[in-house]
């Protein structure tokens, strides 16, 4: 059966066990066209408070789940050998499933073209305008990369947790929790509250769960109803190319990837991480679906030591998602202004793409804030390509929602294959959907 075929199969089980998420989802799309240019009224200001109420629901675990897993994640890792050994396998296979979206991203930018047609909502001296300044900044952009990593150093963790940096927390979570793994038996106490802590933190998340229905159908009905159908005309290609990127990924690169370094069955992996897929789809966000993330994965066979170290650092860093649809809107924004890009430019845009992508939260929304790290590097700031932004904001929520399943379904992939090369898969579980605990 052919690969692609066992990918719809997989997702076919996994909409047949949450069928309320998957009615959730289509009644949100019904109803949003139903709402389209009714913005003002009750119905839509309710289904916006309860879409907004169940992200900020889950949002309140995401802080201390985060701290909390990556400490008893490294902590059950044991020895400096085996940690060690955990996080290098993993930026490598990140840094593998990334570059290869980023390449996918460039590849059908450069074939499709997706900012042609757009340019007759760009003021021709506006284009003019940019087109001069990336030729004079072109040389003055090394220094923005040493800039971007020294910003993930945390000056005051606690302000950084206020701020919700999660790159910042992130950062100071490893070095605490490295610390704590080489103090020996004295560290256990600390440990142990950190261990009770994930264990509130996901009960918490079972009761919010149980509100995911009626908050992806709210999030799904007041994003339809902003932007209407009519959106899809004026900028189809870009959609059109950032669609079958991600679909690419999806259907193409993970289940290669898992073919090549693991045994995992991708068949029976996207049907075990279904809800979690359903529910990055709605909500948008990655951070928010990190709780259902880790329980599909443990409930579904994969070990605690690895879903606890893997998904949060995952759930921060490893946004190739994001970089697609980034580098897909870089050059959406430089063929709309007519910028001519160089090799070399090209080449800097794709390093940066991963680079901003990394530094992206995992919330609706953030995509296009950081997509302005990019633009730096190239001399521009928001402000001067105003226009191409809005045609891109128009489309953000729709392609948020892509990208964030295909972030999260990443963060799965990688897991479950650093699973199997330590033998920390339950294969029996796994390639049983009849055993599954319900995680929703």
């Amino acid at each position: 059966m052919k690969i692609h075929m066992q990918v719809m199969i997989a997702v076919g089980l996994g909409l047949k066990r949450n069928w309320h998420i998957f009615f959730g989802i289509i009644a949100g799309i019904i109803a949003g066209i139903l709402l389209n240019g009714h913005q003002n009224t009750i119905i839509f200001n309710a289904l916006t408070f309860v879409g907004q109420a169940f992200i900020r629901l889950i949002q309140m675990v995401v802080i201390p789940l985060v701290v909390s897993s990556v400490i008893i994640g490294i902590a059950s890792i044991g020895d400096n050998k085996q940690l060690s050994k955990f996080g290098t396998k993993m930026v490598i296979y990140y840094g593998i499933i990334t570059s290869m979206a980023v390449i996918i991203g460039l590849s059908l930018s450069l074939l499709v073209q997706p900012g042609q047609g757009a340019d007759q909502y760009i003021d021709a001296q506006a284009a003019g305008e940019i087109q001069q300044q990336v030729a004079a900044t072109i040389e003055n952009q090394r220094e923005n990369i040493l800039n971007i990593v020294l910003e993930f150093l945390p000056k005051n963790p606690f302000s950084a947790i206020a701020m919700g940096d999660m790159v910042q927390i992130l950062v100071f979570a490893l070095i605490f929790a490295i610390a704590l793994s080489r103090i020996g038996e004295i560290g256990r106490p600390v440990i142990s509250f950190f261990e009770s802590v994930f264990a509130a933190t996901m009960k918490v998340t079972d009761w919010i769960m149980y509100f995911a229905a009626p908050g992806v159908f709210a999030l799904t009905a007041t994003s339809i109803a902003s932007f209407g159908l009519d959106i899809f005309s004026s900028i189809s290609k870009y959609l059109f190319v950032v669609t079958v990127g991600l679909a690419i990924q999806l259907f193409v690169v993970y289940p290669l990837f898992l073919k090549i370094f693991s045994k995992v069955p991708v068949f029976m992996l996207y049907a075990a991480m279904t809800e979690a897929m359903m529910v990055a789809f709605g909500t948008a966000s990655s951070s928010a679906t990190l709780p259902l993330t880790i329980a599909c994965c443990e409930k579904r066979g994969i070990s605690h030591k690895i879903a606890s170290f893997v998904l949060p650092l995952g759930a921060t860093l490893n946004m190739d998602g994001t970089a697609l649809v980034q580098v897909v809107a870089v050059f959406f924004l430089a063929q709309a202004y007519g910028v001519d890009l160089t090799a070399f430019m090209i080449l800097q845009i794709c390093v940066l793409t991963i680079v901003a992508s990394s530094t992206c939260a995992g919330i609706p929304g953030t995509g296009l804030i950081t997509i302005v790290l990019v633009l730096n590097g190239l001399g521009l700031t928001p402000e001067q390509l105003i226009a191409g932004f809005a045609l891109l904001y128009t489309m953000d929520r729709i392609t948020d929602m892509l990208r964030t399943m295909l972030n999260v379904t990443s963060d799965a992939v990688v897991a479950a294959a650093i699973a199997d090369n330590e033998n920390e898969i339950n294969y029996d579980l796994l390639n049983n959907p009849d055993s599954y605990n319900e995680v929703i």
